[in-house]
């Protein structure tokens, strides 16, 4: 459940730290006090997406900070473990997720003071919060979400045949994007074709090989600075062992010392040792240079032909690749299609043999997902009933229409609707041609209430759900939610006193201005408190002593309505 949730800066709100409790609550105010900041800055905690606008202005960042704490066992702890947010010994299971979004929109988001990137947030988000608004009717307005939502009440058994099929259909699609490109015109493949010949011939014929270039440029270097090289060679040489007779001296110098050195052999010994070692490196290094300037080569042919070799060389490279390496590795590649357009026939005749073998498996796959949906549907369908009785609908019938396809899509051949007959005598039509605003509301409240059990997410949220409903339709929702406030914790915003009066814990959003700024403040009500915000909900501005007693009234009514549940449980 959510136990604290702080927040800075974040719109027309400059701070507001709010404790919260288990049961159901429920957020009123007037309309533009502050009520969506709530869920905007839970959606945030939840991995939403950041935007700049939602800085209050002339703040450099935005913060929230929320505090949750788990039941044993729930989803949530399972992954903090495997993301190393929670050690495998801990018992504690509360969870600190903080996000911060700059002024320039970009955020950063911590879960017990780790940072964590938006996808590691959205995996926990999910699995702690659902929050639900009024644009989510949309998506039982869509039939393609049906099939999602029916999967999704299936579970893990339609999940693993369903994660089976996509791993085959990925594959498939492949085969037949390879066979597309092979299938083009012939006209176009022996352009293709004469194109690769051409380039496959050229780079063979110029017998590349990887780092040519580098070891050429070498070559080139010491052919072109030969004269250089034989001067400079000679010289040191003449330096070491020519005229000059470097060595000479020194070997005088350590035969003077070899005839003292017995008279002290601690101080002298040592010296004599490192000027023989010097001598005899020298002396090497002289035969060194003796060797290399006798072996140095000037030779203005060879010079020509690295040159001609290396703008050959320095061609191909601006046409097939930065690097000799490169070049070769696009010859490898223009090899494989050329060879492939030149085997077309036999590659397509390939192609088609794996393709049927996988089209066979994939529509047993996609029997399986019919089988397993069929099933689900017809549970689906009967618990929509029974939560609808509970809704002011009880004479709708509800239906999870399957059909198929021939053709095989990314989710079988299944297309799944649902179906509904609001009223008794009329036929099962399509959910999106016949239901209302208020219909929507039930069949989505009734969709979560069920969901809320498989799914365990301890947090829902409910954004003005009940809009487009009243009366004895707007009391069912309030006590729906109330009722599913004993396995989880519903919050829910709303403007209806039916859905308010059935609060466990009312907060009021109000908002206030001075000649430069705008404040939100958020206030948990006490008895006389709901009295007078519902006396506001049932008669507007002007609260008589009429609207407070019918206040009084539905409070008094709605905690005998709970007791009377508390004692049948």
């Amino acid at each position: 459940m959510l136990l604290e949730c702080t927040i800075r800066n974040l719109a027309v709100i400059e701070y507001v730290s709010v404790t919260f409790y288990k049961g159901f609550h429920v957020i009123t105010g007037e309309t533009g006090a502050g009520k969506s900041m709530l869920i905007d800055a839970l959606s945030l905690i939840a991995g939403g997406r950041a935007s700049a606008d939602l800085v209050r202005h002339g703040e450099d960042r935005a913060e929230i900070e929320c505090l949750f704490e788990l039941p044993n066992q729930h989803p949530a702890l399972a992954l903090l473990r495997e993301l190393g947010m929670v050690s495998e010994e801990s018992e504690d299971h509360q969870v600190i997720i903080r996000r911060e979004v700059t002024a320039s929109g970009k955020s950063v988001a911590r879960i017990n003071g780790q940072l964590v990137n938006l996808s590691m947030l959205k995996q926990l988000g999910e699995r702690i919060i659902n929050i639900h608004g009024q644009h989510e009717h949309g998506s039982l307005l869509k039939t393609e979400e049906h099939i999602h939502l029916l999967d999704a009440y299936g579970g893990s058994e339609v999940y693993r045949v369903l994660d089976e099929y996509s791993a085959v259909y990925g594959r498939y699609s492949d085969i037949q994007k390879q066979l597309r490109i092979l299938e083009q015109t012939s006209k176009q493949n022996l352009q293709m074709m004469d194109l690769f010949r051409f380039q496959i011939e050229e780079i063979e014929n110029a017998k590349l090989k990887a780092n040519e270039d580098e070891w050429l440029a070498e070559e080139k270097r010491k052919l072109g600075n030969a004269e250089r090289l034989l001067h400079a060679a000679s010289s040191a040489y003449d330096h070491l062992y020519g005229n000059a007779m470097a060595l000479d001296q020194i070997r005088k110098s350590l035969h003077l010392l070899e005839d003292i050195v017995k008279f002290d052999q601690t101080t002298l010994g040592p010296v004599a040792e490192q000027i023989s070692s010097a001598f005899y490196q020298l002396e090497d290094a002289a035969f060194n240079l003796r060797d290399y300037k006798e072996n140095i080569e000037f030779n203005p042919e060879r010079l020509e032909e690295i040159e001609e070799r290396l703008n050959l060389i320095h061609s191909l490279r601006r046409k097939y690749g930065a690097t000799t390496e490169e070049v070769l590795a696009h010859l490898e590649d223009i090899k494989q299609k050329y060879d492939q357009l030149e085997n077309k026939d036999e590659r397509i005749h390939e192609l088609n043999g794996q393709l049927e073998q996988m089209k066979e498996q994939l529509r047993k796959l996609a029997a399986r997902l019919t089988t397993l949906r069929s099933k689900a549907a017809h549970q689906l369908a009967e618990q929509i009933e029974l939560q609808l009785k509970d809704l002011q609908m009880n004479k709708t019938r509800f239906d999870v229409r399957i059909s198929q396809s021939e053709q095989l899509g990314p989710f079988g051949q299944d297309t799944v609707e649902f179906m509904i007959s609001p009223n008794p005598g009329e036929p099962l039509r399509p959910l999106h041609k016949i239901a209302s605003g208020g219909e929507l509301s039930r069949i989505m409240l009734s969709l979560k209430s069920i969901f809320a059990e498989l799914d365990q997410v301890p947090v829902l949220i409910f954004d003005e759900v009940d809009t487009g409903v009243s009366g004895r339709a707007a009391q069912a929702i309030a006590e729906k939610m109330s009722r599913l406030s004993a396995n989880c914790q519903v919050f829910s915003i709303t403007h209806l006193p039916q859905v308010a009066c059935m609060a466990d814990i009312h907060y009021e959003i109000t908002k206030t201005s001075d000649q430069e700024r705008t404040y939100t403040k958020v206030e948990r009500l006490d008895e006389a408190g709901r009295i007078k915000e519902l006396g506001r909900m049932l008669g507007g501005v002007e609260i008589t002593e009429t609207t407070q007693h019918h206040a009084e009234e539905m409070l008094v009514m709605a905690a005998q309505k709970k007791q009377s549940w508390n004692h049948l449980q």
